[in-house]
């Protein structure tokens, strides 16, 4: 067993997983910061959970063990109370005759295996320990309450309330204020958004009907119902909701913008809320934006080689005008903060203008927009320009004062960074046109222009080979005729084998889990500037891209399907298959 965290750092090193000179700065850091070695490892994602826990293992001598989808008996579970498994980071998962298999987080909390012995003494049984991640921790944690329990819980506390049978809306402020800060309407409103965030959803949507409410959770890209709650408490909860989240209780005839911080798990994570008057009542969204999570890499998003490779040849440009489009929830804004991550260094000045702020990233001046006050993409921009950028990251371009100020920040020597609203990378060119950029200046400022979808992902646990409808496998021929080669390295594109998701408890039974981009690049060479300057014919450029390696939004999907990462299905949802 390691005693202290030279022992593993040295391991990590050993492993190739750290350097020694990141190393020696870790270890300073930690005595200059009073915090251990290995906390700074994970804050700082120097190294991946699993090799971290795969080290640890090896030190200790502790065998691994991965608790998703795995289902703990109720007894086995209750062996050690859920205070103490959420304060020690443990969860009991099997009993194997008289001996307790325990997974715990830091196998070298000695007050955690103190309290295990105490409790496993008591029930006469010996324990054997494991190493757990925390997605394991938090996947075993969930099922010491299931959402439906815990909401029969605190509507069984409201309806011992003298207001049961009726819409839960007192008629006085002070009655009112009671009602909301009532123990079982704040615990079903923490219930709703914890389980959210435990099962991966974006958004959160709380719909009113003229007999019920439903809850539903956008889980990728995808709306389901997971709960429908009774329509009496439907007033109590958005009053809670707009309480957290400083919005007016009065005002339900006009709709509402605000945000919302909690602490969830030792996480703080911001939401979004916006709520809607409807004919039954008042709808709440709340979108989900967890601010501490790690910006990903280009290729974790999913992006391929040889595009990693154009856009990394677009933004060692000094200067210019790189695009992302899409839809809305086509993860646009994800991959701008990864591009910016991948600027991000002391000599740059990079100030972003945003609505709203997603992740905040160390180094980057982050600014969110605020209509209520005048200031606006617009007005904002005009501001940023005052303070000496380098790099300008703008949410979205929205209208022609935007295009006029981002066309004469490119000229004038910055790096722009946005997004735009358009079905296809080559669909900016002619919507820019149409926002008021003049066609001669658009082609000596415009880059790289990225079109972007997020495809789901099948689920490595429960995939088989698919049947695909011969209708279907000939379109599929002839858009894989059309890809280069050097798209299709690793892949045996003479046998075409498609995959899809039975359905798991790893997955929810839904068959995906986890969303990856597919993306079509436009590299903007001479030959494209040239038709830009001319007007931007889109049939003229098409051509060019044609003799270019250029691969469609639908073929960098296919490519994706005969990997495996994703489903025919999925092609045909977010491509125009």
């Amino acid at each position: 067993m390691y005693q202290d965290q030279n022992q593993l750092v040295q391991a990590l090193v050993a492993a190739n997983l750290l350097t020694k000179e990141t190393a020696t700065d870790l270890q300073n850091k930690a005595i200059a910061a009073q915090k251990a070695v290995e906390d700074l490892i994970v804050a700082e994602n120097l190294v991946s959970e699993d090799k971290l826990i795969e080290t640890k293992s090896k030190l200790l001598n502790i065998p691994i063990t991965d608790l998703q989808g795995r289902q703990i008996p109720k007894k086995v579970l209750n062996l050690i109370p859920q205070e103490v498994a959420e304060n020690y980071k443990m969860i009991p998962f099997e009993q194997v005759e008289n001996e307790l298999h325990v997974g715990l987080i830091n196998p070298q909390n000695f007050k955690a295996i103190e309290a295990v012995e105490f409790l496993a003494q008591k029930a006469n049984l010996k324990v054997r320990y494991f190493i757990i991640s925390n997605i394991s921790f938090r996947a075993a944690f969930r099922q010491y309450q299931i959402l439906g329990e815990e909401v029969k819980e605190a509507l069984a506390d409201i309806t011992n309330q003298p207001s049961v049978g009726q819409e839960v809306m007192p008629q006085d402020a002070k009655e009112m204020e009671e009602v909301i800060k009532s123990a079982p309407i704040s615990k079903m409103v923490l219930v709703i958004i914890r389980h959210a965030i435990d099962g991966r959803a974006s958004d959160i949507h709380i719909e009113p009907t003229m007999k019920d409410v439903k809850v539903r959770y956008r889980i990728d890209g995808i709306l389901r119902t997971s709960l429908v709650l009774p329509r009496y408490v439907h007033s109590a909860i958005v009053a809670r909701i707009k309480v957290l989240a400083n919005l007016k209780l009065d005002e339900t005839r006009k709709p509402q913008d605000g945000r919302i911080r909690l602490t969830i798990e030792g996480r703080d994570i911001d939401f979004r809320v916006s709520t809607l008057p409807l004919f039954e009542g008042e709808k709440v969204v709340l979108r989900i934006l967890d601010t501490q999570a790690q910006v990903p890499a280009l290729d974790q998003l999913g992006f391929n080689k040889i595009h990693i490779d154009l856009i990394n040849e677009a933004i060692k440009k000094p200067h210019g005008l790189t695009l992302l489009t899409g839809p809305v929830g086509s993860g646009k804004t994800t991959t701008l903060y990864t591009i910016l991550t991948m600027l991000n260094r002391d000599g740059m000045n990079i100030v972003t203008l945003e609505d709203p702020i997603e992740y905040y990233i160390l180094g980057v001046n982050q600014s969110q927009i605020n209509p209520d006050v005048g200031f606006t993409f617009a007005s904002g921009l005009r501001a940023i320009l005052r303070q000496d950028p380098n790099i300008v990251m703008l949410g979205e371009i929205r209208d022609k004062e935007t295009t006029e100020l981002v066309v004469h920040a490119s000229l004038t020597g910055h790096m722009i960074l946005s997004t735009l609203h358009t079905s296809s990378a080559i669909g900016a060119i002619p919507r820019l046109v149409d926002l008021g950029a003049e066609p001669f200046l658009l082609s000596s400022i415009i880059n790289l222009i990225i079109g972007q979808r997020l495809a789901r992902k099948v689920c490595p646990d429960c995939r088989i080979e698919a049947e695909v409808p011969e209708p279907i496998m000939k379109r599929i021929k002839e858009q894989i005729a059309g890809i280069p080669a050097k798209y299709l390295v690793g892949v045996d594109a003479s046998k075409l084998v498609f995959y899809r998701g039975q359905g798991c408890s790893h997955c929810g039974n839904l068959g995906y889990q986890g969303r990856v981009a597919v993306a079509e690049v436009i590299n903007i060479n001479n030959e494209i500037r040239e038709l830009i300057s001319e007007g931007g014919n889109v049939t003229a450029i098409k051509k060019v891209l044609e003799k270019q390696d250029f691969i469609t939004l639908t073929q960098d999907c296919l490519i994706k399907a005969l990997q495996g990462i994703t489903t025919v299905e999925e092609v045909m949802r977010v491509s125009q298959l």
